[in-house]
């Protein structure tokens, strides 16, 4: 049949050199963008299941750069911690040299307060100026605040790390379950023939945590005068000494330690003589020659705490802190002790979602010289000149323990820093890390371009495309086969 109004042939041909021709331009878009997918109309579920994979693929690589700046604010923190430290560790030196009253004049004492007066300046100095980036890290301002502690019942209150979530505020409560005691020896007055007396001669070796010292005591040495002994070096034993009752000698004796818990400890033994020289764990209870203290138990919002004699610990995932309990309030057991955490500190985002779980809060308290050391001891800034624990007003054991304080405190927030880099900071960006390799994989296999296949494919469409050409002139010359009829 021969029709010259209708061309099929050239139809067909037309169609398929369009195919061709869209395939052809699919191929060098790819090859050109380096994508296989560009439009919506490329691969759809792809391009959704891609975008939230790009999405995560930010979110991931920020929260790396995120910790690794943590770990910059970290690290220009702990060297202004560093530089506190040696300064104290100065201000030790110095303080230790003139408390050798015997070999250095007032002038050599006084040059030294000068000194100290200068460090300690420093100290605090270093405490108001440490920043990072106009963040500034020592001086307060990323401590957390808290309300409603009452310094009757809670002495030291440390709040190192609170998560708040969705709340303001974080109510905490402290409950004792066993009370703190110390450790106690009990030597009997009420001895026949020798009543609030040592009954016969005795050297007795006394033993606490700090140090031993021996005693001598002829018989019928008042039990008040033992006491009286035993305190005058209680610094180098770690032991104090009382009358049960102080206005009846007859009441008996009491060695006790100084601090509180399994820490401290009272031994009492007879070296020479002393037949009826025997200690006891409680009058008429048994006899003993060592008694060891107890650490106070407690409860913090429903969590067994760490008790450490007075000190209370508790670290969970939503609140991280250390209080010391005055000792009446950790023997009052059953009793709540309440306070709020009310806001405050450092929070760092270290994951790729904004949520409790992957945030961490982190407080950093001032270091100033106010601040450091304790209401037991003093605090730092006593020790200089005009202080009640200066060197000049002839106070450097008082002087001594507040620096030891000090240096305490200092070296467990640096210790906390290098925990929190090297324990959280650290391991996320390398969990983060992997996770962004894994996700990149996954968002290439989806959306990127296999040049192979896609080179292939262009070489395809390439010579598919003059064929059709050819096909497509083809079909339009066969037409002309009509004019052959007409003759």
């Amino acid at each position: 049949m021969s029709r010259i109004n209708t061309n099929v042939s050239a139809l067909i041909a037309q169609n398929r050199l369009a195919s061709t021709n869209a395939d052809l331009n699919t191929r060098l878009q790819r090859l050109s963008t380096g994508l296989k997918i560009n439009r919506g109309a490329d691969n759809p579920a792809g391009l959704i299941v891609s975008e939230r994979l790009r999405s995560e693929i930010q979110s991931v690589g920020q929260a790396v750069d995120n910790a690794e700046r943590a770990s910059n604010v970290i690290a220009t923190t702990e060297a202004s911690l560093d530089e506190i430290n040696q300064l104290l560790v100065s201000i030790k030196s110095l303080t230790i040299e003139a408390a050798n009253t015997g070999a250095f004049s007032p002038e050599e004492i006084r040059a030294n307060q000068l000194e100290i007066d200068s460090a300690v300046e420093s100290i605090t100095r270093i405490s108001n100026t440490a920043s990072f980036a106009g963040l500034k890290l020592l001086n307060g301002s990323l401590e957390f605040l808290q309300s409603g502690a009452v310094t009757s019942q809670i002495a030291d209150l440390s709040i190192n790390g609170a998560n708040f979530g969705l709340d303001a505020n974080i109510p905490v409560s402290v409950e004792v379950l066993n009370s703190a005691e110390r450790a106690t020896l009990f030597l009997s007055g009420n001895t026949t023939g020798s009543v609030g007396a040592i009954q016969s001669s005795v050297v007795f070796e006394l033993q606490g945590n700090t140090g031993v010292q021996t005693f001598s005591f002829a018989s019928g040495t008042t039990l008040s005068a033992v006491a009286a002994a035993v305190n005058q070096i209680r610094d180098a034993t770690g032991v104090t000494a009382r009358l049960v009752s102080a206005t009846d000698p007859s009441s008996g004796l009491v060695f006790e330690s100084i601090e509180f818990g399994t820490d401290s400890f009272v031994s009492a033994r007879a070296i020479e003589g002393g037949e009826a020289f025997q200690t006891f764990d409680a009058q008429a209870g048994s006899a003993i020659l060592r008694d060891t203290g107890e650490d106070v138990l407690a409860i913090v919002n429903g969590n067994l705490a760490v008790g450490q004699g007075l000190d209370v610990t508790l670290n969970t995932p939503t609140l991280n802190v250390e209080l010391t309990l005055t000792s009446g309030a950790a023997q009052v057991i059953n009793t709540a002790y309440d306070f709020t955490v009310t806001g405050g500190g450092a929070t760092f985002q270290i994951g790729p979602s904004v949520n409790s779980l992957q945030q961490v809060g982190f407080g950093l308290n001032s270091v100033a010289a106010s601040r450091l050391g304790n209401a037991r001891y003093g605090f730092l800034n006593s020790i200089t000149t005009g202080g009640a624990n200066s060197l000049v007003a002839g106070q450097a054991r008082s002087a001594s323990e507040i620096i030891d304080v000090a240096i305490d405190q200092v070296s467990q927030v640096r210790g906390r820093l290098g925990a929190f880099e090297r324990n959280t900071l650290q391991t996320s960006v390398r969990s983060q890390q992997i996770a962004l390799e894994n996700l990149t994989a996954a968002e290439s296999a989806i959306r990127d371009a296999d040049f192979a296949e896609e080179t292939s494919a262009l070489t395809r469409a390439q010579i598919l495309q003059q064929a059709g050409t050819s096909t497509l002139a083809l079909a339009n010359s066969q037409a002309q086969s009509v004019l052959s009829l007409l003759g």
